[in-house]
C-alpha cells in the first residue's frame, strides 16, 4: 500500500497523511488565485480575500461607494484588517512597504459566470449581459473632475498604462498614475508606455487621435466572467471592485476587448452589445496596445506605415 503524501499544501499546510489520520473535512476552501492574492470560501456564507503585499487596494472604499450610490449587488463588507508581512525564515524582516490585507465579506448567492457559462442557454447569456449593462449604466452618472481613485489616490490599470519592459516595468507590477486632470495629462502618462522605437511622428498622430476622456466616469475595470455572479440565468452580483475608480468615459467599453479565456472573450463580446458604444476609442486603444507591446505586430506596423505615408 503506498504511503500517504506528507508534502503540505502550500496554501494551508494540510497534508494527505494528516487527512488520512483524522475525520476532519474542511469547509474552508480556496476559490482561485490571482498573483499574490486569493479568495477563500468560509462555508457557504462568507468570503475571505487574502491579499499579499504589493500595490494598495481600494476595495473597501469602493464597495462602500457603490453601495451608497447605486443598487448594484456588490459584496457586503463584514470586516477588514491588515497584518505586517514577515520573512518566513527570520520571522522579523518585513517584505515590501505595504502590509498584507484581509477582506471579509458576505458571499453573494450563486456561482461565477465562468462556472455557469457552459450550462447557460443563449437567451440566459443575453439576459445576464443585459442585466449587467443596466447595472453598469448607474455608474455612468458617477463622475469626477479628475482621473483618480476614490479619495484622490492614483488609478491603477495593467491595460490603460501598459507595462513596458524596456523601461523596467513588468506585467505583474501595476504602475499607479494620477490624479490626472486633463487629456493632456492622461496622454503624458500613457505615452511613457510606448516602445522606444515608436517615432515622434507616430506619437503625435496617436495623441491627436486620442478620444476625449471626459467625463471621467466611475468604472469597475475588470468585468471578467469570474467577477460576475449568477443564479438561475440571472445576475446576482458583481464582485472584485479593488481596481475601480474614475477612468476615461470609454474605458469600461474598451476593456471588454481584453479576454482571459475563450469563454471570457465570448462573454465580453456579448456584454459589449448592450453597452454605450465607444468603437472609435476601442480601435484607438488597439493601436496604442501594440505600439506598447510589439512593433512587429501587423496592426502596429500598419499604423507606422500610415504615419510615414501621411508625413510625405
Amino acid at each position: 500500500m503506498p504511503e500517504a503524501d506528507s508534502t503540505p499544501c502550500t496554501a494551508c499546510g494540510w497534508t494527505q497523511e494528516r487527512q488520512n489520520h483524522g475525520g476532519y473535512k474542511s469547509h474552508v476552501k480556496i476559490i482561485h488565485d490571482a498573483g499574490n492574492r486569493a479568495p477563500w470560501a468560509l462555508g457557504s456564507v462568507l468570503i475571505l480575500k487574502d491579499r499579499g503585499p504589493g500595490s494598495p487596494t481600494y476595495e473597501v472604499r469602493n464597495l462602500q461607494f457603490v453601495r451608497d450610490n447605486t443598487t448594484i449587488p456588490a459584496p457586503v463588507l463584514v470586516d477588514t484588517w491588515e497584518e505586517e508581512e514577515y520573512d518566513d525564515d527570520k520571522g522579523e524582516e518585513r517584505r515590501g512597504n505595504i502590509p498584507r490585507t484581509f477582506l471579509l465579506t458576505r458571499r453573494i448567492p450563486g456561482e461565477t459566470l465562468h462556472e455557469a457559462w457552459p450550462k447557460l442557454t443563449a437567451a440566459e447569456k443575453a439576459n445576464i449581459a443585459r442585466q449587467t449593462a443596466e447595472f453598469l449604466q448607474q455608474l455612468r452618472g458617477l463622475t469626477s473632475p479628475k482621473l483618480e481613485a476614490i479619495g484622490g489616490d492614483p488609478i491603477q490599470s495593467h491595460f490603460l498604462f501598459m507595462q513596458n519592459k524596456e523601461q523596467g516595468r513588468t506585467s505583474d507590477v501595476l504602475w499607479p498614475q494620477g490624479p490626472l486632470g486633463s487629456d493632456d495629462e492622461l496622454w503624458a502618462a500613457m505615452s511613457q508606455c510606448l516602445l522606444l522605437g515608436v517615432p515622434e511622428a507616430a506619437r503625435v498622430r496617436l495623441r491627436n487621435r486620442l478620444p476625449a476622456a471626459g467625463p471621467y466616469t466611475f468604472t469597475h475595470g475588470d468585468l471578467t466572467d469570474v467577477n460576475i455572479m449568477v443564479k438561475d440565468g440571472s445576475i446576482t452580483g458583481i464582485i472584485d471592485w479593488e481596481r475601480a475608480g474614475f477612468f476615461p468615459v470609454w474605458w469600461e467599453y474598451v476593456g471588454t476587448v481584453i479576454g482571459d479565456s475563450p469563454e471570457d472573450r465570448e462573454w465580453k463580446t456579448l456584454l459589449r452589445e448592450y453597452m454605450p458604444e465607444y468603437s472609435a476609442a476601442l480601435e484607438w486603444w488597439k493601436d496604442y496596445y501594440f505600439l506598447c507591446r510589439d512593433l512587429e505586430n501587423e496592426r502596429a506596423s500598419r499604423f507606422l506605415e500610415e504615419t510615414e505615408t501621411e508625413s510625405r
